[in-house]
């Protein structure tokens, strides 16, 4: 069997994964903490899907603080529709945007039907962008 796990880096993992259990419904898995505090490897779980996370190196830099600094990121940044990021497929795209929403998740784009099914689109707060799609996943 073959498939594709998302690896993310962030500035706090630890902070990420919690962030990402409550508000886009994830299920840690397991972590692994270096001596200094920072993940070196974290595990969620969505269904039966992954993604992984770490903290790199005190040198990281999110997304977010990368587009602070370079207006050619914040000119791709002010383009919702510009993800570079993860595709996650939910149940229910209206109640998922409802939960993002109340734990301070950035929205993109509130839930809208397109051809591919009803999403939205939004940030984490280190600003890796995601699409949470309701629809008929690829196979």
């Amino acid at each position: 069997m073959q498939f594709i796990v998302p690896m993310l880096d962030y500035e706090d993992g630890i902070a990420a994964m919690e962030w990402l259990c409550r508000a886009f419904g994830f299920e840690e898995r397991g972590r692994i903490v270096e001596a200094d505090g920072r993940l070196s490897h974290g595990d969620l779980v969505l269904g039966s899907r992954r993604v992984l996370l770490a903290s790199p190196s005190p040198d990281y830099r999110s997304p977010r603080n990368r587009r602070q600094d370079d207006a050619r990121e914040q000119r791709l940044a002010a383009l919702p529709w510009v993800i570079d990021g993860v595709l996650v497929y939910v149940d229910d795209v209206d109640a998922h945007y409802a939960r993002a929403l109340a734990e301070g998740a950035i929205i993109l784009t509130p839930p809208q039907d397109e051809g591919v099914g009803r999403l939205y689109r939004a940030e984490d707060p280190e600003g890796h962008r995601w699409m949470f799609l309701q629809g008929t996943p690829p196979v």
